[in-house]
């Protein structure tokens, strides 16, 4: 008798450690053959929280439920194109260049689920560090010369269909095109931006190389744990409209915060353009959208208008916008 209650104990116990483990596994997030945390699918990150926190926030690092609502609703009247008269402007927008209607954007219409004021968290007052002394005579030189349209080089990488600085790296929520695929392999990464439509191949590896300097970088990734790493340097443009240098180090961290949400976190260093590194952080939700293609036309017609217009006003001897040179 005493062996047989044993038997049965035994196999009570085998099954419900078998029914643990099988529980344990179904509640995991998924894996790739490999054993890595499943990150693939295609994804948005679009917020309404900005990235630097407004000033008329900058008392408050988090609102409460009834604060984020009433912003909420500011923020989407006062950036509504609709709404913005073209001879006056508004949102930032001067007079005269209310191109777009509303429709075109998606930019968001709900802050972040934690509802922080800015998605910069480091500094703590959620603002990007003020530039140093080289980082503020390189953006003078720079806006003279964009000032002047001197040549192709000077307009910006999104006037010239090159890169456009919210779909990375770093990403960091925009107007619209706030979308990106990610796809695994063994040994590669791969994140493809919607915005202008390129993808970043990482490899997973230890060293960087220059052998091929690109305008968004060497990247290599790693895992730390199930956090997967990505860290970029060597970067080949003169552009940038945060103010980083090509000595620019980024470090980029994606983790799974549920099935259908990613953590994405960011971190820049560059003592050519800031004293102390800066932080920002926001969710990406899956989505069942396809990745569009973005046709970016700006540099077949309008960059050559640009600069054919500056050169005529030269010849001219007048200024770019048509005044006479002094």
């Amino acid at each position: 008798m005493n062996r047989k209650f044993l038997s049965q104990l035994v196999i009570t116990a085998a099954g419900l450690l078998l029914a643990m483990m099988l529980f344990a596994q179904s509640s995991e997030f998924p894996r790739t053959e490999y054993d890595h945390p499943d990150l693939q699918g295609i994804y948005t990150y679009r917020t309404l929280t900005p990235l630097n926190r407004p000033r008329e926030l900058e008392h408050l690092e988090v609102l409460t439920a009834e604060q984020a609502a009433e912003w909420e609703d500011f923020e989407n009247r006062r950036q509504n194109r609709d709404l913005i008269i073209d001879s006056v402007g508004g949102a930032g927008y001067p007079p005269g260049v209310i191109s777009y209607n509303n429709f075109w954007y998606e930019r968001g219409v709900k802050t972040i689920s934690d509802r922080r004021t800015s998605l910069i968290y480091n500094p703590p007052n959620g603002r990007m560090p003020s530039l140093n002394a080289a980082g503020r005579e390189r953006s003078r030189i720079r806006a003279e010369n964009r000032r002047l349209s001197a040549g192709p080089e000077a307009r910006t990488l999104a006037d010239r269909c090159l890169m456009s600085g919210g779909a990375g790296p770093p990403l960091v929520p925009g107007a619209y095109n706030n979308n990106i695929q990610i796809v695994q392999t063994e040994d590669h990464v791969m994140i493809l931006s919607e915005q202008i439509h390129r993808a970043r191949i990482i490899r997973f590896g230890d060293e960087h190389q220059t052998r091929h300097v690109k305008w968004d970088g060497d990247s290599i990734a790693r895992w730390d744990g199930d956090t997967l790493v990505i860290s970029t340097q060597h970067f080949y443009y003169h552009d940038n409209g945060r103010g980083a240098s090509k000595q620019m180090k980024l470090e980029e961290r994606f983790s799974r915060v549920n099935g259908d949400t990613l953590e994405y976190d960011f971190t820049i260093e560059d003592p050519l353009s800031w004293d102390q590194s800066w932080s920002a952080k926001f969710p990406m939700r899956r989505i069942e959208d396809p990745i569009y293609e973005y046709a970016c036309h700006e540099g077949n017609y309008g960059l050559p208008g640009i600069l054919a217009g500056w050169r005529r006003y030269e010849s001219m001897g007048m200024n770019g916008n048509g005044t006479p040179k002094e």
